[in-house]
């Protein structure tokens, strides 16, 4: 509460002792008692409150969200051309009074949404594309009074700048920005250029008229039912064809998943098949080593054949037949009989030669 109103309560409280005397004074008049004791007092009271009614005239007290417009009856102009800053000032009482007009942040919402904008019922933007596509426009204008244009602002627009102004000069600058665009365009890759379109153009207009653009907001883009629904069906497709690449990319992710297996399995047959090569390479050079070893023992001693021969004959085997006209194998003295369970000697393979009977005399 600041002194201008608390003046003004006062005054007001003065006015009404002022008339309550007033009337008590001619009701005791009325019954013949005397009223000359109240007449100094309500003299009195009322010169007090002329005083403070014309003082209370004078003061005007601003807001520091506001300024003040002085409509002046003693200027040539009938206003003042410097508006009020906030604060206490004081005008000439009956002959100047003040329009007060804020200068915080105002919003204007056109929706397609009922009760959500400043006009009831559906407030969106119809506009037209640049390929002939009908869309609705949702948008936000927050702007505010320039304070040193309040002047300018009272004497084209008075209170009528959010209706008169803001509100066409908005729906205008939205329908011919969205006329250079194609509807592809609105709703995607040029959203945001189209936006910067609007709101150049809209600042330009309203500073014209002793306003400033804030920030214009591009709030939603309704499209018809038909190109909704087309743009439904092209989603879906697309949709469709990345699945479809995507399987693709799978299968093809499988088979090369497939074909390291298989090069796989080869490189390991390929592996076994060089180690079982190699393993019998070294077996056949040791196959080889040894028989060069045992070609040089036979060239050293003949018997070695003949041992060799022996010791791989079945332990069990004690009586050799062998052709009466053939050679002795062993060219070895008469063994003795091996003892049982022991392995034959080379000796006991050797048969002993029968004696030849002497012939005798018949008579």
């Amino acid at each position: 509460m600041n002194i201008a109103t608390v003046l003004q309560a006062v005054t007001t409280l003065l006015w009404i002792g002022v008339i309550g005397l007033v009337v008590l004074a001619v009701i005791r008049a009325a019954r013949g008692a005397k009223i000359r004791a109240m007449v100094i007092p309500a003299l009195v009271l009322a010169g007090v409150a002329v005083l403070l009614t014309v003082l209370s005239a004078g003061l005007i007290f601003i807001q520091p969200e506001q300024r003040g417009v002085v409509i002046s009856a003693i200027s040539p102009k009938g206003y003042r051309d410097q508006p009020l800053d906030p604060g206490l000032h004081w005008i000439v009482p009956f002959f100047e009074n003040v329009r007060e007009y804020p200068i915080s942040r105002q919003t204007y919402t056109m929706s397609i949404t009922p009760n959500e904008g400043q006009v009831v019922g559906d407030d969106s933007i119809t506009a037209r594309t640049s390929d002939g596509q009908q869309v609705l426009v949702d948008s936000s204008v927050i702007y505010a009074i320039d304070p040193s244009k309040v002047v300018t602002v009272h004497i084209d627009w008075q209170d009528r700048y959010t209706s008169d102004l803001v509100r066409p000069v908005s729906r205008g600058a939205i329908r011919d920005a969205i006329s250079q665009y194609g509807v592809q365009e609105v709703y995607s890759t040029q959203r945001d250029e189209m936006t910067q379109v609007i709101s150049t153009e809209l600042s330009k207009k309203l500073a014209e008229n002793g306003l400033i653009l804030v920030d214009f907001v591009l709030r939603n883009i309704t499209f018809s039912p038909e190109y909704a629904a087309s743009v439904e069906q092209k989603q879906i497709a697309e949709q469709q064809a990345q699945q479809a690449r995507f399987i693709v990319e799978q299968r093809k992710q499988e088979a090369e998943q497939a074909r390291q297996v298989a090069q796989g399995q080869a490189d390991a047959v390929v592996i076994n098949a060089k180690g079982a090569a190699d393993a019998r390479l070294i077996q056949a050079e040791a196959e080889s080593k040894a028989l060069d070893l045992i070609a040089s023992s036979l060239t050293k001693s003949s018997d070695l054949l003949q041992y060799t021969y022996v010791t791989r004959l079945g332990p069990n085997v004690q009586v050799m037949l062998v052709p009466s006209n053939s050679p002795y194998l062993f060219p070895l003295p008469q063994m003795s009989t091996p003892e049982p369970g022991s392995a034959p000697s080379v000796e006991s393979f050797i048969p002993t030669p029968m004696p030849t009977p002497e012939p005798t005399d018949t008579p």
